[in-house]
């Protein structure tokens, strides 16, 4: 389940599938914004989608079009979803920028699966170019690295990975549960103590240089960043 609602903007013109993508879209916690035919696309760009749902075969413009038109300032990744089995029209879609072809009919638990994916790839993306800085201390998360006064901390890839969960997610809480698997990539079943060891040690390298403190501990329930 996603924190924030991320925009997903749905053009076809055929209202049955606009129905079925808005009803399965929203309950995946997206917020979804409607289009009918290529015009009304052009003019809900303003909302700010973070994907594009993009049908072939609409009214007006088509989605070859559309694409063409937005692709060179809409940095958002766009979905075409088409009854074309032509491997000529995949090709053509993709040239045109589009970033995943679809055919109709689909399974709706993998176009969701995929929106997801495309999701995650721009938020790594995001991710990569970023820099944070909390006071002295300052995290290059392209670099997997953390830094005090630009002394490395030298932290492990699970001590990195909290502190990435945690700085991303300033003042959020997070149970030891949450963090370990998101670090460690197992279900939250597993031997989640580990964590407050790592916490320990996160705590005693910062602690070489200040003593500030960037992870809280909240009693019952779990850690998170206030640096």
């Amino acid at each position: 389940m996603m924190c924030e609602k991320k925009r997903i903007l749905i053009a076809d013109d055929e209202p049955g599938i606009i129905q079925l993508l808005r009803d399965y879209f929203e309950l995946q916690n997206y917020q979804v914004i409607e289009a009918r035919n290529g015009l009304e696309v052009l003019g809900r760009l303003n909302q700010e989608p973070d994907i594009i749902l993009l049908d072939v075969n609409m009214p007006m413009l088509d989605g070859f079009a559309v694409c063409e038109q937005i692709r060179a300032h809409v940095v958002c990744p766009i979905v075409f979803l088409s009854a074309k089995v032509e491997e000529a029209d995949r090709i053509k879609g993709l040239m045109l920028g589009g970033d995943d072809y679809i055919l109709k009919p689909f399974s709706i638990e993998e176009l969701g699966a995929r929106v997801e994916a495309h999701l995650r790839r721009e938020e790594r993306k995001k991710t990569d170019e970023m820099v944070k800085l909390f006071g002295r201390l300052s995290i290059h998360y392209g670099e997997y690295s953390v830094y005090y006064e630009g002394q490395p901390l030298n932290l492990t890839k699970t001590e990195y990975g909290i502190v990435e969960v945690l700085s991303l997610h300033a003042g959020q809480v997070f149970s030891k549960e949450q963090l370990y698997e998101r670090t460690r990539g197992f279900d939250g079943n597993a031997d989640s103590a580990i964590i407050m060891e790592h916490i320990r040690r996160i705590r005693n390298k910062i602690g070489k240089y200040t003593d500030q403190t960037y992870i809280q501990t909240v009693w019952g329930v779990g850690y998170r960043w206030i640096g």
